[in-house]
């Protein structure tokens, strides 16, 4: 291992380096978040993830926006679930943004999402208590296990429109779904 030392004029003083109660405790800082020091490289993905449910439970859709680091724009993805909950939702678009990465050789991935309960939960900060929700955390820590690196962040609702424009492209196909009779069940 190498490590590098700063030169003492340049490191943090004391008085201001952060409290080691304010730390992000060694147990949630990975595998489900990570912390790169700002100076190192980082070429990362970028995905927008959200989902929504018409009715809670009711049609229910995701939605992904899939970005280079730079902004540009590599993907969008959408799709009708059926009759789900609003963290269903937010669960799929959370598995189809793991899977794009992982099939098309990614390795390093940012999450942003809007959902607070979903990246505290992937997180490792909120258990999972939901037995429906259960099962999809444990196939996205599964799909996350095939990554190096992925770092979830809350972000609010303004800053995720394109995945929430898309999330209701997806419930729009579970309406038509659901109006034609083939729903897929899911919790």
């Amino acid at each position: 291992m190498v490590r590098l030392s700063t030169p003492q004029h340049l490191s943090t003083p004391q008085h201001l380096s952060t409290p080691q109660h304010l730390s992000t405790p060694q147990h949630l800082s990975a595998p489900f978040s990570t912390f790169q020091h700002p100076s190192a490289p980082l070429i990362m993905i970028v995905a927008y993830i959200d989902g929504g449910a018409r009715g809670n439970p009711g049609p229910a859709g995701y939605g992904v926006r899939i970005e280079a680091a730079d902004g540009t724009l590599l993907d969008e993805l959408h799709g009708g679930i059926g009759i789900a909950t609003n963290n269903v939702a937010e669960y799929n678009g959370l598995l189809a943004a793991l899977q794009w990465a992982i099939d098309r050789g990614e390795r390093d991935v940012h999450i942003r999402a809007d959902s607070e309960l979903l990246v505290k939960q992937m997180r490792g900060e909120y258990k999972v208590k939901n037995p429906g929700l259960q099962a999809l955390c444990a196939r996205a820590r599964l799909l996350v296990m095939q990554l190096d690196r992925v770092v979830f962040e809350h972000v609010r609702r303004e800053f995720n429109k394109e995945a929430d424009r898309l999330s209701n492209l997806g419930m729009d196909e579970a309406e038509a779904a659901v109006r034609s009779g083939v729903p897929r069940a899911t919790d």
